[in-house]
């Protein structure tokens, strides 16, 4: 049995973590190299490092502090934010990343999907998708939740496994920072329409909520950020208690 993962999410912005609600009024949660230390000694499984201004500001991922995360942990590292180009993955697998993250750069421009995967390998890529109910239908939002698509979550999903994703990123812009727990009906749809690994992102706010979207919602990994910055839920503690739930973590 494939083992559940538990990712904590570093939001950078201006070289610092941030974290909102709803993707807006954003708060510092502390320093990125510090906290990305904390959770590997903690045994997360994966540590994801998006930079939300990126895209926004039309400029590249902060290489310098990716470099400096990736030397102070030991667990996979997944970056994201104003990739745009085959050239600005390969600096960020030189600077230490195992993994990247690409959103609305693939949503503009799919075939970045298809070099990506076709020049390192699915494995390496993640596309990330940021969705928002909207008169019942998911849609697809880009720069960081700021621009409305009618792109169909689901049928953007099957086209980006089609491309050569190896890797689903769902957040939920509805959920967001609210700790009203995870998207499970729409993270439980998209597992049956995808055969790729679905990360599920936007609601943790309990164990429960992890509880639920392992088994509810069929995720395969769960993204976290302000529980964990802010010292609500310690990852020791919420693998023990997953485990004592019958859900497979690595301990």
């Amino acid at each position: 049995m494939l083992t559940k993962r538990i990712i904590p999410c570093l939001d950078i912005k201006d070289g610092r973590t941030v974290k909102g609600v709803n993707f807006v009024n954003l708060r510092d949660a502390g320093d990125p190299v510090e906290l990305a230390a904390q959770y590997a000694f903690e045994n997360a499984d994966e540590l994801v490092f998006l930079d939300i201004s990126a895209t926004e500001q039309q400029r590249k991922t902060l290489a310098e502090l990716v470099l400096k995360v990736a030397a102070a942990i030991d667990i996979p590292f997944t970056v994201g934010g104003g990739i745009r180009a085959v050239e600005d993955v390969s600096i960020l697998l030189k600077n230490g990343a195992d993994k990247v993250s690409i959103n609305s750069a693939a949503v503009k421009r799919p075939a970045l999907i298809d070099e990506v995967a076709n020049h390192f390998g699915s494995q390496c890529l993640v596309v990330a998708i940021d969705a928002k109910q909207i008169d019942g239908q998911w849609k697809v939002h880009l720069v960081g939740g700021k621009v409305p698509t009618e792109i169909d979550l689901f049928d953007w999903a099957k086209e980006v496994e089609e491309r050569g994703a190896g890797e689903i990123l769902l957040t939920s812009m509805d959920h967001d920072g609210t700790k009203n727990g995870f998207a499970n009906e729409a993270l439980a749809r998209l597992s049956t329409a995808v055969n790729i690994p679905i990360i599920a992102s936007g609601g943790a706010g309990n164990t429960q909520h992890f509880i639920d979207t392992f088994t509810h919602g069929k995720a395969d990994a769960a993204l976290a950020a302000s529980v964990f910055h802010f010292g609500e839920i310690s990852v020791p503690d919420l693998k023990q208690q997953l485990k004592q739930q019958q859900i497979a973590v690595r301990i």
